[in-house]
This record gives C-alpha cells, structure tokens and sequence, in this order.
C-alpha cells in the first residue's frame, strides 16, 4: 500500500469477501470455478478456490457474486488520451485552449476506466500531472504510465512541422511545459531522455520507423539512426531501468529497435522470421494494435497520402502478426485509441488478439492482464489476482474464454474495481459489499 492509498488517521481499511465467483487470476492458469477474493483497503488479501479460506477471517463483509466470472482490470499499454479518435480530428487542438483540452482528457479516462481497463500507458500526450491527479483520486481513471512525448528524428515520425513551420504535434497534442520531441544526434538524444526522467515519465517512446500519419515520412524509412536508439536505451536503463517502447512499422525500423534492446515493438507490422526469432530469445514484446487496423479509414479524415499508407500497412499488419505469435514472441495488448480508434472501445483488441494473431483467449487475457504488467514493469502491483496485489478486478457476465469478443461490449462489463473502489457498477452486483466509490 502506497503513502498515496493509506487511510487517514481513524481510518481502517474495509475488509471485503466476494465469493460464489468464477476466477480467472491474469497468470495463465486453469479458472476456478467456486472462488473467493479477500479484499482489505486497496489490495487483495487472499484468492482461489472458496474451500481453501483460512477457517478465522476475523470481521468481514461478503458478498455473493451469484458465478460471474471476475477477470483482473485490464491493461492498455499504447493509448493516447490526449487524442479524439473518430470523434475529432487529431489536428483539431491547434484550435483549442489547454484547459479545454485537459477537461475532454478527463472524460476519456472515465469512459476507458468503467469499460474494464484499470491500467493504461500512454504513449504520447499526457504529462505527470494526469497521473498524480488519477493516482490521488481527483479524477476517475485507469493507473497512468506516461511517456511524456515521443522522441524522433526530424522529418521522423514525431515531426508534424506543418508547411507554415508551425509544430502540430507540439500544439495539437503535448501540454505546456513538455519536453520536445524533435532529436538529431546522440547527444541529444541522451540529453532529451534525461529530460524525459525529470519530468516524470514512466517509460520513453521512441519513433524508429516512419508511420502513417506522419507527412514526412514512410512507415518503411529509419526513424531513428541505430546508435540514436542504443543511446536511449542506455539512459534509460542508467534511470532505474525505464521500459523503452519503440514505434516500428517497417523492417528497418524494427531491426534497429529489436537490436539496441528496446522493451517493445508497437505495431511491428514489417516483422520477419529472423527478427521474430531474436524477439523471442531476448524476450521482448510485441504490441500488435490490431484494432487500429480493421477500422474504416475516412481519407476525409487525413491526407490522400495517409490513407493510401493506412491500407497498405493495416493489410500487412494483420498478414504478420500471427506468425509473430507462432514464433514465441511475447504478445502485450495496446489498442493506440485516439488515432482511428475511440476511447473506451479497448477490449474490442482481445477477440482480434483470438482471432486475427491465433492466441488462445486465456493467452489473450494474459496478454492484456499479466503479461501487460510484466512489459510495463508493475507486475509487482497489478496484473494479476493474487495476495499482495492492487485489488484491480473486473466482474463480468460471460465467460471470456468461449465468448473473449463479447468483452468488448461494456454491457458485458458489469462492474469495475480498481485499488479496492468501485469506478462503476452497471448491474448492481456490488451492492452492500461494503467497497467504497472511486471518487466520492
């Protein structure tokens, strides 16, 4: 429990059993179909099979959960809230005041957050402060992990320099006071980092392949010179081992990142065998974003060139992808929500993760529960249901592993618990369980 989340003085943690519940616990294992889950304050005290609860559970309030299956709260790990997705136009910020921008966040967190995703990295956009205000309880929202920006080389895919010379990409997304994102040697790409650590920055997003809606650039180009990318993966280990998230489409890009030893390929579309295999061995992870690639892309939306790049490379995205999985490369769920893909359809990647990459559901949950934690480097906190971990749980009224797409309907999603508090309860099911609201 952190010094965040301890009751105040006079205060004691509530002390909560939800039984008669179907658990699936985030790690892979078999479901147990008459479970329990001990609950104090913010963290999960006991969970498995109800036969096994310690005979003295002291004073405790229970509550039946009538065989609904309770996953652990899902996990994002490429998002971007400071992004309209199909509602707006990503340029639609040059237009807007911060403030204005901040209070449209808010509600994209909320929406996300009651519709099963309790944890969410962004990788682009937000500053710390979203994150202090989520993590303090003044605004409903999944646990933040912020990149802070991302981190290219000019005429890369963070370079969104319009004809005038005005950034885009500074005055659409970041916030005032974000470091830039623009690098040009090594140099400063260790000095961009740095600043990147002292601003609070849960990770560092680096672009080492061009993208799609980039105009400078092509998903198949370089991003990101070679010793560029080991210099931040060098700082970034040297800061407390930060996760480095790379932006990799075409091969180039993936090589290079794959190479220095980043924590991640997002996207990774361009993948061949010999850099699966490697992927493999070093144990990194692929962030697949297949959502994003069976959207209707609206070339009203963005430039002719945009579009043409978009279907070419969601095609080769979903062509890929499978054989990524078959070579044991470790999968982690992200959706990139805010670019095509609204925010709070984030579930709607696990069926596609079934279906489309050839995992298993319970592998699938995994990736977007257990798995997502480890790349994220808070499997000590969350990601799974077991003793010691947030009480970060999602309770549902299908059964994810014959019917996993259904998740991403949120009338499925009955109810949301992050940190021991309920973010929303759409079926009544925690009723007199004793669990305080989110933000009162």
């Amino acid at each position: 429990m952190s010094s965040l989340d301890a009751p105040t003085a006079g205060e004691s943690a509530a002390r909560v059993l939800l039984h008669g519940l179907r658990l699936i616990d985030g790690t892979g294992g078999d479901p147990v179909p008459d479970a329990s889950l001990l609950i104090e304050g913010d963290v999960i005290r006991w969970a498995g099979p109800s036969a096994g609860l310690p005979p003295d559970l002291g004073p405790v309030r229970r509550l039946g959960l009538g065989g609904r299956t309770v996953c652990p709260g899902f996990i994002d790990t490429h998002v971007h809230f400071a992004l309209p997705g199909p509602a707006g136009n990503p340029l639609q910020g040059l237009y807007e005041l911060p403030s204005y921008r901040t209070l449209k966040v808010l509600d994209r967190l909320r929406v996300t957050l009651e519709n099963g995703v309790t944890t969410a990295r962004d990788l682009m956009g937000l500053d710390a402060g979203f994150r202090l205000a989520v993590a303090e309880r003044r605004i409903p929202g999944p646990r933040l992990l912020v990149s802070v920006t991302m981190l290219s080389q000019r005429a890369g895919h963070a370079d969104f320099t319009l004809a005038g010379g005005i950034d885009g990409l500074a005055l659409a997304v970041a916030f005032p006071g974000s470091p830039r994102s623009l690098v040009d040697s090594v140099d400063d790409m260790r000095l961009r980092v740095r600043e990147l650590v002292a601003a609070g920055a849960d990770c560092v997003k680096l672009a080492t392949s061009g993208g799609v809606t980039s105009p400078h650039d092509q998903p198949e180009w370089l991003g990101l010179r070679p010793e560029m990318i080991r210099a931040a993966v060098e700082e970034a280990q040297a800061y407390g081992g930060l996760p480095v998230a790379a932006h990799a489409i075409g091969r180039p890009g993936i090589e290079a990142a794959v190479r220095a030893g980043v924590s991640s390929i997002e996207h990774g579309y361009a993948l061949d065998d010999g850099l699966r295999a490697e992927m493999a061995e070093r144990g990194q992870y692929l962030v697949p974003t297949l959502l994003e690639t069976t959207q209707d892309l609206d070339p009203a939306r963005t430039s002719r060139a945009a579009y043409e790049k978009g279907v070419r490379w969601h095609r080769i995205a979903q062509e890929s992808v499978a054989r990524s999985v078959a070579a044991g490369v470790r999968i982690a769920m992200g959706t990139d929500s805010g670019l095509v893909v609204g925010h709070g359809r984030n579930l709607q990647e696990l069926g596609l993760l079934v279906d489309i990459a050839g995992l298993t559901p319970m592998a699938a949950v995994v990736a977007a529960t257990g798995g997502a934690a480890r790349l994220c480097g808070i499997d000590g906190t969350t990601g799974t249901l077991e003793a010691g971990k947030a009480a970060d749980l999602v309770v549902t009224d299908i059964d994810p592993l014959t019917d996993i797409a259904a998740l991403g309907d949120p009338s499925h999603i009955l109810a949301v618990v992050k940190e021991g508090r309920v973010a929303v309860d759409r079926a009544g099911v925690l009723d007199g369980g004793g669990l305080p609201a989110l933000c009162p």
